[in-house]
């Protein structure tokens, strides 16, 4: 009897789902592939429940005979050990970036000649509703929180992108490319107090309170999925820190990163051109302990960040900060470096991590942007955050368009460097 294969990645089945089994059944015993969790996210979304109950609920649906995980979005591994007549896929694929796979699905169905057969893709009012019962439920806090420690737990290297608005939330949500015939996205987003202050015109001197920090947050709550890192800046009082930690793990919030300095809070960039002064080992360990505390949960993340590179003390106090915050309860640490090396953050990481296999180890290559995520991840690093890309692609291009407006008295000479609106509000989903 001939095979007839389709992979899910879906927790919930619906009608589509649903008719695509109904044509797999044509052609021979069905067999429905659960795509692994680590693929599922690269491919798609975060799953909600485990591959195992995915497989329970694959094999529940009349008609299948067979479940196995899929490890592989390419279906390379499905096709090497299955060999099915044809591989089953809705019409869907045809365009964007999941196009990539089709091609290779073809090309690894011609070597034996297997087949591909493409069902017109099922979208109405029911599976609208199925799909953002899934968003909905994939963004309540309970959920979303504790997202950042899973991906930690599952992914060589978690990889953040900066948000500073419901807009630049729904950029790092949706943008997936393809590359070497896989996909990709961010995994989670950074909610940088430069940014957020940027956005406003503020100076980055923690002039923006937590409350209108809040205000962002919720922007990008609401029409997002992902994990969220804030950045904390000092975690200003230990007295107030608590309150803050209890507020941003009630909304989901999966961590905030606090740096080790004391005093009006000057940005890294600048390094010793201004002054800054860093926070004593004991002080700033009492704070990370009050806020572990504080916490209800251990989903929520306290992550320090160590000053030492940027304010020139040196790697043995780098190293002994991080072992004292680590002890003081830290659930990661991050090293910051303003240099175009990345040679003393590799030192950090190297030496850290022959210290503590265990605790994850955050940067922000914004500096030393030529080392690939990759190679960070070879020395022991966790998460990668571009914390300040999206602003600064942002700017040049509204002041350009601003100028050639002025010059000419009109805006058509601009117009072919600008996005179609309806473009950009495709990305924004209707109810």
């Amino acid at each position: 009897m001939k095979t007839a294969y389709t992979c899910f990645t879906t927790d919930i089945i619906h009608e589509g789902h649903l008719n695509i089994i109904e044509n797999a059944k044509k052609y021979g015993r069905v067999v429905v592939g659960a795509l692994s969790i680590p693929e599922s996210i690269r491919y798609n979304r975060f799953p909600t429940i485990s591959i195992e109950e995915r497989i329970a609920l694959y094999k529940s649906i009349p008609g299948v005979d067979e479940v196995i995980v899929q490890e592989d979005m390419g279906y390379r591994d499905v096709v090497e050990k299955l060999h099915p007549d044809y591989i089953i896929h809705g019409d869907n694929w045809k365009t964007g970036p999941e196009s990539a796979i089709r091609k290779k699905v073809e090309e690894l169905l011609k070597e034996y000649g297997g087949e591909l057969i493409e069902i017109p893709y099922t979208y109405n009012e029911e599976v609208k509703k199925a799909d953002r019962r899934l968003q909905e439920k994939l963004a309540m806090p309970e959920y979303r929180r504790e997202r950042l420690r899973q991906l930690i737990d599952m992914q060589p290297i978690v990889k953040v992108m900066e948000a500073h608005s419901g807009l630049t939330g729904l950029i790092c949500e949706k943008t997936v490319v393809e590359r070497d015939g896989r996909l990709d996205q961010f995994d989670g987003m950074w909610v940088s107090s430069l940014c957020d202050s940027t956005d406003r015109g503020k100076p980055d001197i923690e002039l923006v309170d937590m409350t209108s920090r809040l205000r962002t947050i919720d922007d990008i709550l609401e029409v997002t999925t992902k994990p969220i890192i804030l950045d904390g800046d000092t975690g200003g009082l230990a007295e107030h820190f608590v309150y803050n930690v209890r507020t941003l793990e009630r909304s989901g919030v999966s961590a905030v990163i606090i740096e080790d300095k004391v005093g009006l809070k000057k940005n890294s960039l600048f390094g010793t051109e201004v002054k800054q002064t860093q926070d004593s080992i004991e002080n700033f360990s009492a704070k990370i302990a009050a806020g572990k505390r504080a916490r209800l949960t251990d989903d929520f993340m306290i992550i320090a960040r160590i000053e030492s590179l940027i304010l020139e003390q040196g790697m043995k106090d780098a190293i002994e900060r991080a072992e004292a915050f680590t002890a003081a309860g830290a659930d990661g640490i991050m090293i910051h470096s303003r240099k175009k090396d990345p040679s003393e953050i590799i030192e950090f990481c190297d030496s850290f991590r022959a210290l503590d296999k265990r605790t994850p180890i955050v940067v922000v290559p914004t500096s030393f942007n030529s080392i690939t995520e990759e190679e960070l991840s070879e020395h022991g690093v966790n998460i990668v955050i571009y914390a300040n890309q999206l602003v600064r692609a942002a700017f040049p291009v509204m002041v350009s368009t601003a100028e050639e407006i002025l010059k000419n008295h009109r805006a058509l000479e601009v117009d072919s460097s600008l996005m179609p609106f309806k473009d950009i509000i495709r990305l924004i989903d209707e109810l």
